[in-house]
């Protein structure tokens, strides 16, 4: 027998879907990942990145912040009180080409589906230092919107790493907070549109270091991050600078491969909305919420509220089916 709701991914979007799922009867299934070294490495475990989070200063509710992982771990719990069963494993596969949909799991299991919620969101795109993941949440972040107005990097130098769009936005944003801010680019022009470009190399607090890639992110269990090792790729010269946060921005790759194109994405890979102000894809019975579908705001308070709409817009679309 297919379930009326499958929701795949454990953060806010799925977890705020499978809440208003579960509260309208649909009796969502929630496939909230393997807990797997592959998924440690890759940052997909369970519960999604804010578990990896130290402190969220920016979500409704909580005026003193709240750890990442307390927060994710009441999501959780909140669904699962209102009856949305849990699966611990990776979705690996899905056929979408017939209803009932199935999607089959790391476990080997396959599962059928009237409708289908997908919020696996979007990994950051880290340099892939030995040093840079010792420092995670310690002083290296891929979200200034998140993490930079937090006390440890309150008027300190900070560095951001990327030369696009995202990491001018991050920087802009950072040195609302920060000493200096540092953006250390691989070329010598960034690759930011020429509006952002501007605002970012006319603000007085970033200093842009060219022609230049991070080499090591220093620090100690103590203090964290302390500065980076930086080499020039003209001269081949290293140097050091003092920086108590490195902001990673560098893109997002959305969790999207296992979908094998059978759902509309952007170039980027995210997931293509019929409505962007809906959560309907180009399939019909497939909806999508939070960074998946979102490469503009990535927040955690924005993809809860996606998922809220994924739950509203599949019980609609399972009424007009008959279905529930």
């Amino acid at each position: 027998m297919a379930e009326k709701l499958v929701i795949i991914g454990s953060g806010p979007a799925a977890w705020t879907c499978a809440l208003y799922a579960a509260r309208a009867n649909l009796s969502p299934v929630v496939y909230e990942g393997a807990i797997s070294e592959e998924n440690r490495v890759r940052g997909t475990l369970p519960l999604g990145q804010l578990n990896l989070t130290t402190d969220v200063e920016n979500y409704p509710g909580f005026p003193k912040g709240v750890p990442g992982p307390e927060l994710m771990e009441a999501m959780r719990e909140q669904a699962i009180r209102f009856a949305a069963r849990v699966v611990t494993e990776d979705i690996l596969d899905v056929d979408l080409s017939r209803r009932p949909f199935t999607v089959k799991d790391s476990a080997g299991a396959s599962t059928q589906a009237h409708a289908l919620v997908i919020a696996t969101g979007a990994s950051a795109n880290y340099l892939g230092l030995e040093s840079e993941s010792r420092f995670k949440n310690f002083g290296v972040s891929a979200c200034a919107v998140c993490d930079g107005a937090l006390p440890r990097f309150r008027s300190k130098p900070l560095v951001v790493v990327g030369g696009g769009d995202s990491a001018a936005e991050e920087a802009n944003h950072l040195s609302k907070f920060a000493g200096t801010v540092m953006l250390v680019h691989r070329r010598d022009k960034l690759r930011a549109c020429s509006i952002m470009a501007q605002r970012l190399l006319s603000n007085p607090k970033v200093k842009p270091i060219w022609n230049s890639v991070v080499e090591e992110v220093l620090g100690d269990d103590e203090r964290g991050v302390t500065g980076v090792r930086v080499k020039n790729l003209k001269t081949g010269d290293t140097s050091t600078l003092e920086a108590a946060g490195v902001f990673v921005a560098i893109g997002h790759t959305p969790n999207t491969a296992f979908l094998r194109g059978q759902v509309q994405l952007d170039p980027q890979g995210f997931i293509i909305l019929k409505d962007p102000f809906r959560s309907a894809t180009s399939v019909d019975g497939v909806f999508a919420a939070g960074d998946v579908a979102d490469p503009v705001y990535k927040q955690a308070v924005t993809a809860a509220a996606m998922g809220c709409k994924a739950a509203l817009d599949a019980e609609r679309w399972l009424v007009e089916k008959q279905i529930h």
